[in-house]
């Protein structure tokens, strides 16, 4: 997919914009997207390999350049399972650094919005499965919650995101002195993520599900005539969110006098080579790759003390 490529190239080249590209594909009648910077590129159906007591939305697994990788079905994983006679293209993803492939019945264009415009999901059933909507036109683009399609299929990360590193009493009495505002949009990682940092002593966080947020509450902290530091500590960033992305976040903290000094680490299934160098380029203090909570912790402890 060479328009994909280069279109992701181009997008990466610049920093802290709130624009995204985003990969528009249908599942049945219904339009959906995936970031750009998610996909490594698209393919048409291959021979797939089935495989003994796999997860019901996994078909097998399919080699692509020498690696192997499963093959989620997501119309059955969306419930709308109507395949049979339509195009069928194949997604290769990479999140979490994990390659996995999307089955859907086409893929057609790529767009280019900002983070401003995407709506969160209304709450019906199955919105825990959306991240976001996005209107062009008189059409709806609904983004979907891949991070926590690819923890239902492998438990493994979420094994990963709830293991807390063995810590001294003396290490989980000093960080419950610390204040941590975490910005992530996923409900199902975002309470993930709390919970396993307040069993981890950092009890003092407070959580927005986007950018937007987060930023509003900092900037009113940044007015007050007292240091950042006695109110915030650290804060903890995704990069995909509603409203406002977390390299723009992070973008607007460094350019704020008040709060320039903030420590700042990403924590997203996004960073590969090319959206580490986007985030040391803005300023982040750390980039941790989800799941890996120890990591994160680790740099916690490192940036808070």
């Amino acid at each position: 997919m060479g328009e994909a490529a280069n279109a992701k190239k181009g997008i990466l080249l610049e920093t802290g914009t709130n624009e995204f590209e985003i990969v528009e594909f249908t599942v049945g009648k219904v339009n959906y997207g995936i970031n750009v910077a998610k996909v490594r590129e698209v393919i048409n159906l291959v021979p797939i390999t089935q495989m003994p007591n796999s997860h019901p939305y996994v078909d097998g697994i399919f080699t692509l350049r020498g690696r192997v990788m499963p093959l989620v079905n997501l119309p059955r994983c969306l419930g709308t399972e109507d395949l049979e006679s339509s195009t069928k293209n194949i997604i290769v993803s990479e999140l979490n650094n994990y390659f996995i492939g999307f089955l859907v019945n086409e893929v057609s264009r790529i767009h280019r919005v900002s983070w401003s415009v995407m709506e969160p999901p209304p709450n019906v059933t199955n919105s825990d499965m959306v991240v976001g909507i996005i209107k062009m036109g008189e059409k709806m683009v609904i983004l979907l919650d891949f991070e926590k399609i690819v923890a239902d299929i492998n438990p493994q990360i979420n094994i990963k995101l709830t293991t807390v590193p063995k810590s001294t009493d003396e290490l989980k009495e000093q960080r419950k002195t610390k204040n941590i505002i975490v910005a992530e949009d996923s409900k199902m990682l975002r309470d993930l993520l709390v919970e396993t940092l307040h069993e981890s002593g950092y009890i003092n966080i407070t959580a927005y599900n986007n950018g937007k947020d987060a930023w509003d509450a900092l900037a009113v902290l940044a007015e007050s005539e007292a240091p950042i530091e006695e109110s915030v500590n650290l804060l903890i960033t995704d990069i995909e969110m509603p409203q406002m992305d977390g390299h723009h976040l992070l973008k607007r903290v460094r350019e704020d006098r008040a709060l320039a000094k903030l420590p700042v680490i990403i924590f997203s299934s996004l960073i590969n080579e090319e959206m580490r160098r986007k985030g040391e380029a803005i300023g982040a203090d750390g980039q941790v790759s989800k799941p890996e909570i120890a990591q994160l912790i680790g740099l916690l402890d490192e940036k808070c003390f």
